[in-house]
């Protein structure tokens, strides 16, 4: 039965959207991967979030097996897997908690969960089930996908919302709550959690995550905040700084990788996040940049949107990898995987 229910996954996997049905072509080159693990991946499978103290987390972990997948490299793949299982998944409710940190013991001091990097976990689980017929990675993707569904999929007026995380975030925890972070959002990966946990939530979720970030425009830049209040009409949640900040600067880029190319959207936030073109983390109350950030693993965010708009090649500068902080260095792979494969036209 076990065996029988793992085939069906893998069948209906197999044709959700983005999901390869053929043999797998490495969208990450061998030279770039091998680079990215040298400077971020531990001899024991964590990925190493070398600009916050060296601490692991479920986001990372979910990239770097998602980067492992597009190298394709299940060597590499199993080791990230084999931490991720042991250390992060210590949840009674199969989700992963969210940071590990190796300067204290234990490693785990906050059982929370990020539900970003437990969704990234699944789709890129899900992924390599499919295309090197593990049935075991698609049997724990199966587990996460409906944990995801049954403790972070929620609604609000009318809306389906993705929680950040368990605790912490509804209108029973906070006087403004709900409160979400439109970058957790991931719409590549939501089609998939639907093939693995079946509901029509999930497509729910993708369409208001899209009509929500079209209501975000806060400030003079008419930009979303990290995060946002929904008690009500959005605004910027109380308690964190009303800023687009760093995990915003992915969202244009996880727009892109999800088919999601409405112009219009696009542009607004390449715009509005950009001082003189280059990606910035902007105060909103006042519009201006507080940061400005010239790593290539955020510009490349400015140009897949370029790309994506009006067919404009990427600059010789995001074509170069030479990766210096883990969060930048993964954009850039994941933003040179998706011209790579989706806009060739742009290299």
């Amino acid at each position: 039965m076990r065996r029988w229910r793992a085939f069906l996954l893998a069948a209906t996997v197999a044709i959700a959207p983005g999901l390869p049905a053929t043999a797998q072509q490495a969208m990450i080159n061998a030279g770039a991967w091998s680079a990215y693990k040298a400077k971020f991946l531990d001899p024991t499978g964590r990925i190493v979030d070398n600009g916050n103290g060296n601490i692991s987390h479920s986001e990372g972990q979910g990239y770097g097996l998602l980067l492992a997948y597009l190298a394709a490299s299940p060597a590499d793949f199993e080791q990230i897997w084999y931490f991720t299982r042991t250390e992060l998944l210590l949840r009674d409710d199969g989700l992963a908690v969210w940071k590990w940190d190796p300067n204290v013991k234990p490693h785990v001091a906050d059982t929370n969960n990020a539900t970003d990097g437990d969704m990234l976990i699944a789709y890129a689980l899900a992924l390599a089930g499919t295309t090197w017929k593990r049935e075991d990675y698609i049997l724990a993707a199966s587990r996460m996908a409906q944990a995801l569904l049954a403790e972070t999929v929620g609604s609000s007026q009318g809306r389906t919302l993705l929680m950040p995380g368990t605790e912490g975030f509804t209108g029973s925890d906070r006087d403004d709550g709900p409160v979400v972070n439109p970058s957790y959002w991931i719409y590549e990966a939501i089609p998939v959690m639907s093939a693995l946990a079946p509901s029509d939530a999930w497509q729910k979720l993708s369409d208001d995550g899209v009509e929500l970030l079209k209501t975000m425009q806060f400030g003079p830049r008419k930009l979303p905040a990290e995060w946002v209040s929904l008690h009500d009409k959005p605004r910027p949640a109380e308690g964190f700084d009303a800023e687009f900040s760093y995990n915003a600067i992915r969202i244009p880029l996880y727009l892109a990788r999800g088919g999601i190319t409405d112009k219009a959207l696009l542009i607004r936030l390449q715009k509005g996040m950009s001082q003189d073109g280059v990606p910035a983390t902007i105060d909103l109350t006042t519009g201006r940049p507080k940061t400005v950030l010239s790593d290539p693993g955020y510009r490349i965010v400015n140009d897949v949107v370029a790309c994506v708009v009006d067919g404009t090649k990427l600059p010789n500068s995001a074509l170069q990898f030479a990766p210096a902080l883990y969060y930048p260095s993964t954009l850039q792979l994941l933003g040179l995987a998706y011209i790579g494969e989706k806009h060739p036209e742009c290299l």
